[in-house]
């Protein structure tokens, strides 16, 4: 659509002459050069939401490849030139530092935060002592500077539902020439994430723990939603090394609290949650944060991916 076509500046066409880059994932039509409205999505839950408000009338490419952890992108010089070329980045601040820079440097309309979209909360740390963790580099901190918030509100069906509202009305306001269309598919998806957290609160509420443990903090939101409490080894960066003691706590409250199951997930390794199965005498299995789409996820989109995670969630906590 390019409903702002701009020059490429000079530095990122020397950069694109210098290195080798990858394509980058969803769609293969660059951004900018199709008569769509041209939408660059950091990850995917933002592609998502971008495909299912815009459908027919979006081009859509992403940042990050399936298959990569979000929070370790750097962004290519191919990518920055994709950024100048958009009608619309869709991204989350804070959760990738690479991101955060590209936008703020890129000359496009309108840049939609969608942490501005809802409100994002403070769950605290996995340990009360954290000198020297330097995990959570680039992610924003609370008020008090004790904690990062908590960038992963998309595995909360209902505050993924108010980032959703306020990206269709980006889309309307942004191309007003489909806003229809856009008002539609964003009434869509906001009933179908309703139905979705009806199904969340239905199958959770009666179950025997209400204790889960993971491999690293993505899931407060859903923890807090559901009325359950997430224990993870890692803190909200999965990069983040857990303490010996952290290990040797959870060992403990696996026993207190009838915990069965450490969870781990599909892009990053899975070790030291075996590690802790083995030694606790508890199954493994996988609880997805959704960050993106491969052949290992259990399921093709956003919505099968949180049922394998719904189901998950029941066994591991004894649903009646």
């Amino acid at each position: 659509m390019n409903i702002r076509r701009r020059l490429i500046p000079t530095a990122a066409l020397a950069a694109l002459s210098l290195t080798a880059v990858s394509a980058c994932s969803g769609d293969d039509t660059a951004a900018g050069s199709t008569d769509e409205f041209d939408v660059v999505a950091s990850f995917y839950p933002m592609q998502f939401l971008a495909e299912q408000i815009g459908g027919e009338h979006v081009n859509v490419t992403t940042l990050t490849e399936p298959g990569q952890e979000p929070h370790d992108l750097e962004i290519s010089a191919k990518q920055t030139a994709q950024l100048q070329e958009a009608d619309a980045v869709l991204y989350l601040k804070n959760l990738q530092p690479s991101v955060d820079e590209a936008v703020g440097q890129a000359d496009v309309q309108p840049k939609i935060d969608a942490a501005s979209l809802t409100t994002l909360e403070d769950h605290g740390d996995v340990e009360h002592d954290h000198a020297g963790d330097d995990g959570h580099e680039g992610e924003e901190h609370a008020e008090e500077g004790e904690h990062p918030l908590d960038p992963h509100v998309w595995l909360d069906p209902v505050k993924y539902a108010e980032i959703a509202k306020g990206v269709g009305a980006a889309f309307e306001k942004a191309d007003p020439d489909h806003a229809a269309d856009y008002k539609a598919g964003t009434e869509a998806l906001v009933g179908k994430l309703n139905g979705l957290d009806s199904k969340f609160t239905e199958g959770l509420k009666d179950t025997r723990s209400k204790v889960f443990f993971t491999n690293h903090a993505a899931f407060g939101y859903l923890a807090e939603r559901y009325g359950l409490t997430q224990e993870a080894i890692s803190g909200i960066s999965p990069e983040s090394e857990p303490s010996p003691a952290r290990i040797k706590e959870l060992q403990s409250e696996a026993k207190a609290d009838g915990v069965t199951t450490v969870f781990y997930e599909t892009l990053v390794s899975d070790r030291t949650a075996r590690t802790l199965g083995k030694d606790a005498g508890l199954r493994t299995d996988v609880l997805d944060p959704l960050e993106g789409i491969t052949d290992k996820s259990k399921g093709d989109d956003y919505f099968q991916v949180m049922e394998s995670n719904l189901a998950a969630l029941k066994t591991a906590l004894g649903a009646k």
